[in-house]
């Protein structure tokens, strides 16, 4: 594999003592090493696998750990997400690896307490080598995929339920001469149905410190280009039966050529007479204001289920604050059917179109 992060110059003397070991990996070694410190990883979620991946990580000496969680702890987190302890019952997730990380090793961690929506997704992982997704919601794992494969960057992604686990790697830009592979080749958005939560089926709490360590394998092998990835592979673990077996994925794209997505027109207030207003932002925008007779439904919610948006004909001027989430939003209706536009300039525009009238 092709290393993924430049090296440092030189370890402090303390983390060439502190990773001796890994120097004597001859696959590794010192250099490999140089790498790892300068490496940024985002790890999303800090609970069952996100535990194992900040004590694993922050032991390998990877430079930068950006941990993004906007929960706290529960005492029923407590049998499987090791990094917090029962006096940090109540408090954000992410303080726990914020606290753990530097008592390993030189490793900065960026505490990150964010719910993650398609609006911030991308902005919150940008400048990271490399994402790793421990998220416990198919939702939000949907939202890191696609910023993943609009930034280029690869995706280590593992997932967990009763006593069984898989592991692979996505990566939508990988090296020359290396087929890309994304989520959508693994689990097609219309094969997704309503998934169980680890409350409702259990978790067992052993079988996430193996997952865990399996991700953080594979995010050292891609930052130091060291053995072969789970890229186009998924490893599929039957905790029970203690077996582990391998799985190919052949990229949807290679099936078919692709497909242009129709083209979303941009229109002028004009438009919205006797259009359907649809208002993709959050809830706590809209409270700010809406374009009288709007329908209100955030960009999430919208994405989980286009056709439940469709309406009843006629078309649709889709609304966000500048533009971009309304382009989603719109392409997506497009794709089931509706004939959907974005108004230009988005309620910045409406807004200061107001104001002018005012004046």
């Amino acid at each position: 594999m092709v290393p993924l992060v430049e090296p440092i110059d030189a370890l402090t003397e303390r983390e060439r003592l502190r990773t001796a070991r890994h120097a004597r990996l001859p696959q590794l070694g010192e250099l490999g090493q140089r790498r790892l410190a300068a490496a940024h990883v985002a790890i999303v979620g800090a609970g069952g696998l996100g535990s194992p991946l900040v004590l694993a990580l922050a032991s390998a000496g990877v430079g930068t750990l950006t941990v993004i969680d906007d929960d706290v702890v529960e005492i029923s987190n407590l049998h499987r997400q090791v990094i917090h302890r029962l006096g940090d019952v109540g408090a954000p997730k992410v303080a726990s690896a914020a606290r753990v990380a530097p008592e390993l090793s030189e490793t900065r961690v960026v505490p990150l307490e964010l719910r993650l929506t398609p609006a911030n997704t991308a902005e919150a992982l940008r400048g990271a080598h490399l994402v790793i997704d421990g998220s416990d919601s198919f939702d939000t794992r949907a939202m890191v995929a696609s910023a993943c494969e609009q930034l280029g960057v690869p995706l280590v992604w593992g997932t967990i339920q009763a006593f069984d686990a898989q592991v692979t790697v996505f990566w939508s830009a990988p090296p020359a001469g290396v087929a890309p592979v994304v989520l959508a080749d693994l689990h097609p958005p219309a094969s997704v149905g309503e998934l169980p939560s680890c409350a409702q089926v259990g978790v067992m709490g052993a079988l996430c410190l193996q997952v865990g360590s399996l991700m953080a394998l594979e995010a050292i092998k891609l930052i130091t280009g060291v053995g072969e990835s789970l890229l186009g592979r998924v490893l599929v673990i039957d905790g029970l039966r203690a077996t582990q077996r391998e799985l190919r994925v052949r990229p949807a794209r290679a099936a078919a050529p692709p497909v242009a997505p129709p083209r979303v027109r941009e229109v002028g207030e004009a438009a919205l007479a006797g259009a359907r207003v649809l208002d993709v932002r959050e809830p706590d925008e809209v409270a700010e204001g809406m374009i009288p007779g709007a329908q209100h439904l955030p960009l999430a919610a919208l994405l989980a289920d286009p056709r439940s948006a469709a309406g009843d004909g006629g078309q649709t001027v889709v609304v966000c604050r500048t533009g971009p989430r309304a382009h989603a939003a719109a392409a997506a209706l497009q794709a089931v059917g509706v004939d959907a536009a974005v108004l230009a300039g988005g309620m910045l525009a409406w807004d200061a179109q107001r104001q002018g009238a005012r004046a």
